[in-house]
């Protein structure tokens, strides 16, 4: 699949960095059509930056998303995917949407530390923690910082129960701890896998896992005893909407049991910024997507409404939700509760934590 944009950035999801909407002054490249240029556009470097958070764990009180409690190691995303609704969340720090999401990545190095300080408070109360509510845990500067790993540690000392969603093959690496987890009902992963195909994923998403080796996750992670499923997200109308019944037969032949689904919505920058990726490498196709898009959102390309956000509204939704389940039954998947206990979590005092350390 070729970009006929004629200066594409190699490995990036994005081509630009749209205006920050809380700004009123933005800075904009000037060009000159007579200068020669090169074909292609050297990749920004990707800067990592000290994030001085005092809490690690985020709340929602959101209806429609499947958990309470969360833990973002990251700031922003170096796996740089056009279509990321956390995009926006780069805007509250001064930055782009843009290409800023995916070369200005927040680091929150004191994270474990923070999160064993959340965990010893009398106060708190087993939950079941997400990693990836927002940025990906296992983005590629996770080889480096391993803070999901070490958060993961933590996790474990306390039993404390985990649900981790990803699309990088490199949580494969954590499978000593997620197993141990796992034995007592502490952990499922979901793989995130939203296209098969090699060509689509490498521009869609440029810097994540290709599919054959989230399918080989899938397969890894099971094999260790840890309860797998597969993410079809996201679902987008038009684009790979109809690769979900082979998505999910792969992923049950691998080992998944679990699946779950979400459609593609683009609010605030995501919206131009996905705009702009299809203009690059869909323009035959641009038209189509978009107005299948606008079909499952009342007419608009994203829907901010709580009920409807998750799942799409009119018939094409519905067609999808029918198809997904259909290829569900047929693979197999759902057909148990995800095992998750919050019977086995532990108060630790700080004599019984310096015994971990």
């Amino acid at each position: 699949m070729r970009s006929d944009n004629p200066f594409p950035v190699k490995g990036r999801g994005t081509q630009i960095n749209p205006p920050n909407r809380f700004e009123s002054v933005s800075r904009e490249k000037i060009t000159d059509s007579d200068w020669e240029v090169e074909r292609e556009t050297p990749s920004p470097k990707t800067q990592f930056l000290p994030d001085a958070s005092r809490t690690i764990i985020s709340y929602n009180s959101s209806p429609d998303v499947g958990f309470e409690a969360s833990i973002n190691p990251y700031r922003g995303c170096e796996h740089g995917c056009a279509y990321c609704y956390a995009r926006p969340t780069h805007e509250y720090l001064g930055f782009s949407a843009g290409l800023d999401f995916e070369t200005k990545i927040m680091v929150k190095e004191k994270a474990q530390e923070l999160l064993r300080e959340e965990l010893s408070k009398r106060s708190w109360k087993p939950t079941v923690l997400a990693m990836s509510g927002v940025t990906d845990p296992y983005q590629p500067i996770e080889q480096k910082f391993r803070l999901t790993r070490r958060c993961l540690e933590v996790l474990l000392e306390f039993r404390n129960p985990v649900v981790i969603v990803t699309k990088n093959h490199r949580v494969v690496r954590d499978k000593d701890i997620l197993s141990s987890l796992a034995k007592d009902q502490l952990a499922v992963v979901f793989i995130s896998i939203t296209t098969l195909d090699r060509d689509l994923c490498a521009t869609l998403e440029p810097r994540t896992s290709r599919p054959e080796k989230r399918l080989e996750a899938i397969l890894n992670l099971q094999s260790e005893g840890i309860p797998t499923g597969v993410m079809v997200a996201p679902v987008i109308p038009g684009l790979n909407d109809v690769e979900i019944p082979r998505i999910l037969q792969e992923a049950a032949q691998a080992g998944a049991r679990f699946a779950g689904m979400v459609p593609l919505r683009l609010p605030y920058a995501v919206a131009p910024l996905f705009e702009e990726w299809l203009e690059s490498y869909l323009p035959v196709q641009k038209k189509k997507i978009l107005n299948r898009i606008r079909s499952i959102r009342g007419g608009a390309l994203n829907d901010p409404h709580f009920g409807s956000r998750m799942a799409g509204e009119g018939v094409f939704a519905k067609q999808i939700q029918d198809l997904f389940e259909m290829a569900c039954k047929k693979s197999g998947m759902n057909r148990e509760e995800m095992p998750l206990s919050k019977a086995h979590f532990r108060h630790l005092s700080s004599s019984q934590l310096s015994l971990f350390e």
